[in-house]
Order: C-alpha cells, then structure tokens, then sequence
C-alpha cells in the first residue's frame, strides 16, 4: 500500500528546494540586473558610446608670417594626399602594392611611409602620397570602396612662395619624428598635437612654434558599424596659430640676394633703434618647400655634400676673423682707457716690432704710413697702429671689452641656429691648448685676426651698440604678434652693455668711421662717391691663410678657397642712423674693392624704397 503521508512530505521537501533555488536564481539576475544599470552604469554607457561615438581631433590652421610691409612669406596651401589608417588594414604589403598600380607610387614613398608606421600610433592615419594631382584624386576616389582604411584627405600644407630667398631666417617645418614626439610627451604638450602632423624644424618656424601652432579642436560624431560618421553630436573648433610680422622686407632681401650673385657669405641689415632685422640672407641658400612634405635623398644628399654649404646659416652660425672692422672699436676702448687720445701718434715704417723680437708684423702697406695719428690709423686703416694700441692695452682689457660688445657670445636672436663663435681671453687658451697668452698673440688679434672670429651678426650688434654709445638692443626677426582680434608688438627695450667713461670718445670713433667713406683715400670712399645720403663705415679684409714674412699676397697664385674674406660694417644716415648693414664674403679679395660696394647698393635701395618710413 501506498504511504501517502511520506509522499506528500517528499513533495513538499522537494518543492520548498525547487522554490529556494527559483528564488536564489530570481535574486542573482535582479543582484546582475543592478550591477549592470545602476553599480555599472557609466562604464558600460561609454563602452557603447565608444562604438556609436567617435571623437575626431582637428588640427588648427598654423599661423601665417608676413614681412613689415605685410607680404606673405609663410602661407598655407590646400592639398590632396592619399592616406591610411595601418589598424584598419590587415595585409599592408598587398594594400601598397595594389595601390601602386593605380597611381604612381615610389619605392622611397613607400619606404618612408612604413618608417612612420613603425614611430607612430597605428590608429593615426599617415599619407603615403601627397601632393596628388587631379588625374590622381579621381582614380583613388572611384576604387576607394575596394579598400579599408585608405583615403584621399584634403589638407592645408605649409607653402613659402619666395622659395629660397627667406629660407636661413623662417626656416620650414616637417613630419613630427619620434624624437619631437618624446620632447612634446615630456613637455606635456603632446594631447594638443593629436590632429598635427607637422613641426617647426628650423629658423622662426622651430623657434616660435608654440605660438604658431594653435589649439587643437575635436568633433564628436556618431559612426555605423563600418566606422563611418553618420552625423556630428558636438563641435570645439580650433583655435588657429598667431600670425607674425617681421621687420624684413621684401625688396631689401631681393636686393642682397641680387648683389650677392655668386659670392659665398652674408648680408645683415639691423635697425640699430631697436634692433629689428631688416635684412637676413645667407648664400647659397635652398628652397625649403623640398623639406616640407619630406625631401628626397637625392635631394638632401645634393645639399648635405655641396663644398659651398648652402644648409649653413651663414648669418648667425657663419665664423670669420672681422679683420679691420673691428678696429673702431678697439680705438674706442683706447680712448675710453686713456691709452691713446686724438693726438697720439706713432711711426709706422710698413711693420711692427714686439721689443726684443726680430719678428716683423706687416702692415698691408708694405712701405707703410708714415706717421699716424687715430684718424689716419681708421681712415685708411694702419695695421702698425692697431698693433701698438693692441699691446699696449693687452689682452684682458681687449677681451673684456669686446664681450661687452656682444663677441664670443651668442645675441640671443629669436632662432635657435646660431654660434658664439671666439673672443678669446687667457683663460681661453690655457683650456684650448694649455699654453699661455704671449705677447705675440695679441698684435694680430688687434687686426681682428688670429683666434678672434665673429658672425655677421654679431658684428652688426657690435656696431649698434657703438651707434647707441653703450646701448644694446637685442636683435629680433618678429616685430609683432596679430590674431583677428589684436596685435602684440614684438620691441625688445634698449639695455646698457657699456659703462661710457666720455661720450665724446663715442662721437670721435664714428667721426673716424664717417671719413672713412667721405675721404679721400679712405678704404671705402671710392665706393660711396655720388651717394645721396651720409654714410659711414669699415671695411675689412681678412687673411684665410698664412702667408710667409717676406712673401707678396698674390691671389691668382692660390687656390680660391684660400683667399681673403672681405668684410665691410657701415651705417646711415650718419647723424641720425636708422640702419646698419654688414657684409660678409667668403674668398672674394677686398673689403674696400668688393664688400664696400655691396653695401652701398644695399644701402642705395634702403633710402630709395623708403624703407625707413615702413614703420
């Protein structure tokens, strides 16, 4: 017989269990259900919002640079480029060289693309070719749908419309490597260069790159399940670069390119009342577009191997002797030290002694000039007088003096690209060669000789601050900062560098330089006849090598990488001036017969074009 009592108490047993696990797996889903809306809920919302939305940086236009007179040096060209994305592209290899068939694409194109794979983020997207044409832009956009991951992007590219001819001052930017990546990831900079694929290399593109540069924007867009957007949520535009304004102008750099011709060296013009540049040409220069979108190695090896180094700055990183430019301001520290005065004079027979020395420093006249006072010795610049007020003054207070001045030490133009080139002291030669300061170190270095060196523009510095009696004004290329909405002038303040003992020193040192063009028989008046304004100047005619005691400068006899420099400072108008230009030429022959008369025609075009009254 049945037990029905024991069956019920079975099926009630086992019905209790069945509802306690009903009820424990009612609670696990509720307990899953509340982790997953409420614990869990923003984390889970941007993982799918992360699938639908998608936010894209967008990089901002780069700043634009103009000369004074507000000519475009610097622009910014739209371009088409052909472009991929390496994580949404499974076979690399084929994706290129299916492509190749379509356009023509280089060996060296594709060779640079796969190094930019490797140094950036692989969700980036990188371009492969650029500057297509529209033969090109057509063919890619029909065959688009065959790949993933590739695309024709329209971007602006930075364009220089004068090519060669501001290239040492502006510089150029180029694709971000990876060793500015880690410099902009250091500085915490990195975020705001998301969208940008480029950077200031050299010259005011690398030095005021920040300001260029601008903010970056991003768009959020809702995308489909194949990536592509659908419509955009929410827009933060960018914010573009500053603009810059120069104080070069356009005609003045025409025409030192012009004048330059086929001459190695440099030409400078300074605004010696604050210290904006007017002119910044180094020769032979190149064509900076051809680094923009990467230059080829046939190209780059071109300019790397030339004998006449045309990558060379010649203006800030270009070291010459300055010869008898420098002699003005060795007469100043004479006068301000007492050592010498107006009156002073000395015998100059053609060379020069050191008491108890047979050794015979040459005056560049060989008969020499008689006696001389100050005036004669600048004129028509004495070695022999120079020699004696050399020695005379030594070499701690030449050095000392001369620093002041602004030699051996960089000017703190706004490029980075420059060198300090050599005052040398005592100091400097015991740590150079371990030897001690002779004597006969100092008489050639008061020709601007020996182991003194300068740069163009350090020697143009070095003749403000005799224009300024003492007053240094710091050069500058940028004049001004503008956006939309305003302007930032750009004016670096007058600074005393020179304690002034007598102004009246200052005044007879350029007196001296002034009849060195207005004299008869002065070294560069014969360069300056008919012109319409008063000039003043030196000129200067360095040795490249060394040439025996009783043996005659010849230059036909020498190789012409090895003959002299020729060197000319000068300034106008005399009484109020409102330029100085240096010229600088690498084996040309002499200050007075080829430097002189560069300057002039320099100078000619300055006064003609009205220069001075763009401000």
């Amino acid at each position: 017989m049945k037990d029905l009592a024991a069956e019920a108490r079975l099926f009630n047993q086992r019905a209790v269990v069945a509802i306690v696990i009903v009820f424990l797996l009612f609670f696990v889903v509720i307990y899953n259900q509340y982790q997953l809306q409420i614990v869990s809920y923003q984390d889970y919302q941007t993982r799918s919002e992360g699938n639908r939305i998608k936010v894209v940086p967008l990089a901002p236009n780069r700043g634009l640079i103009y000369d004074r007179s507000g000519i475009l040096l610097a622009e910014n060209r739209p371009v088409f480029s052909l472009e991929l994305v390496p994580e949404q592209i499974s076979d690399m290899t084929n994706t290129l060289a299916e492509l190749a068939t379509l356009i023509v694409i280089s060996d060296e194109q594709q060779q640079n693309f796969l190094q930019q794979v490797k140094q950036q983020r692989r969700f980036n997207s990188i371009a492969l070719k650029e500057l297509l044409n529209d033969d090109e832009v057509a063919i890619l956009a029909a065959n688009q749908h065959r790949f993933n991951g590739v695309s024709v992007e329209a971007r602006l590219s930075r364009y220089y419309p004068f090519a060669d001819l501001f290239t040492h001052a502006i510089g150029y930017i180029g694709k971000i490597n990876r060793r500015e990546l880690q410099q902009l990831d250091a500085s915490g900079e990195l975020a705001n260069y998301a969208a940008s694929r480029d950077i200031g290399k050299i010259g005011l593109e690398r030095f005021y790159q920040q300001q260029l540069h601008g903010t970056m924007g991003y768009q959020e867009v809702e995308v489909n399940n194949r990536g592509r957007t659908i419509r955009v949520l929410r827009s933060v535009p960018a914010v573009s670069g500053q603009n810059i304004q120069l104080g070069l102008d356009v005609g003045l750099q025409l025409t030192a390119q012009q004048v330059l011709k086929q001459h190695r060296g440099a030409i400078v013009a300074l605004d010696p009342r604050d210290g904006a540049v007017m002119a910044f040409y180094s020769n032979p220069s190149y064509d900076p577009n051809l680094f923009v979108r990467g230059i080829s190695n046939t190209n780059y090896n071109q300019l790397l191997n030339s004998r006449d180094r045309p990558l060379i700055n010649r203006v800030t990183q270009g070291v010459y002797p300055p010869a008898s430019t420098i002699k003005p301001h060795l007469a100043l520290l004479g006068l301000e030290t007492n050592t010498i005065n107006t009156s002073t004079k000395i015998w100059d027979p053609g060379f020069y002694n050191l008491p108890n020395s047979d050794h015979k420093f040459r005056d560049h006249l060989r008969w020499g000039h008689g006696w001389v006072d100050l005036y004669t010795a600048v004129i028509k610049s004495c070695d022999t007088y120079f020699y004696d007020l050399g020695v005379k003054l030594g070499i701690d207070r030449i050095s000392e003096y001369m620093r002041k001045m602004g030699f051996g030490e960089k000017t703190g133009i706004d490029i980075l690209e420059e060198s300090s080139a050599n005052m040398p002291s005592r100091g400097w030669k015991r740590a150079r060669y371990n030897q001690p300061w002779y004597p006969g170190d100092t008489v050639p270095l008061s020709i601007g000789q020996s182991y003194w060196t300068t740069t163009p523009l350090q020697l143009t510095l070095a003749t403000s601050v005799l224009i300024n009696k003492g007053m240094l004004a710091t050069p500058h290329l940028v004049t001004a900062f503008t956006t939309d909405d305003s302007s930032t002038p750009n004016s670096p303040a007058l600074v005393p560098a020179i304690d002034v003992v007598n102004s009246k020193n200052w005044e007879t040192v350029m007196d001296t330089m002034h009849k060195t063009v207005s004299t008869l028989g002065g070294t560069a008046h014969r360069a300056f006849i008919g012109a319409e304004y008063q000039a003043a100047g030196k000129t200067g005619t360095a040795q490249v090598v060394n040439i025996a005691q009783d043996e005659k400068y010849d230059a036909e006899a020498i190789d012409e990488r090895h003959r002299d420099n020729a060197m000319h400072i000068g300034y106008a108008p005399y009484d109020k001036p409102t330029i100085v230009v240096v010229v600088a030429l690498e084996n040309a022959g002499g200050g007075g017969s080829i430097a002189a008369p560069i300057a002039r025609q320099l100078l000619d075009y300055y006064f003609s074009a009205g220069v001075n009254q763009n401000e």
